[in-house]
């Protein structure tokens, strides 16, 4: 089984995610592409000491980027992609929640 600090990458600080997290415990991070939900809901349970009612999770597609740089009075453009990455929505019991910014939990 893959390590718990392996599977969460960083929480999403969001406005729509904090409003989330006040009104219906729920909250999101980064994930690696690996994972699948019941590694998640451990990973989650183990970390912040509280109880995952659901995970629900999606995988988004990185933007393709262009960059258009002036060297030495010519024009070079090149093309990119930003990286795949995976998003885990995880909801908690009514009486838990997760305080981020300290890295405790209040019961």
């Amino acid at each position: 089984m893959e390590k718990e600090r392996h599977v969460i990458l960083r929480p999403l600080l969001t406005e729509k995610m904090t409003y989330l997290s006040e009104t219906e415990r729920k909250y999101a991070f980064k994930v690696d592409m690996a994972a699948n939900k019941m590694t998640i809901k451990n990973a989650v349970e183990k970390r912040f000491n509280v109880h995952v009612e659901k995970v629900a999770v999606v995988r988004l597609k990185g933007k393709s980027k262009t960059q258009t740089v002036r060297s030495g009075g010519k024009v070079i453009r090149t093309n990119g992609r930003r990286a795949h990455w995976k998003k885990a929505i995880v909801t908690l019991r009514p009486e838990e929640r997760i305080d981020l910014f300290e890295g405790e939990t209040a019961v």
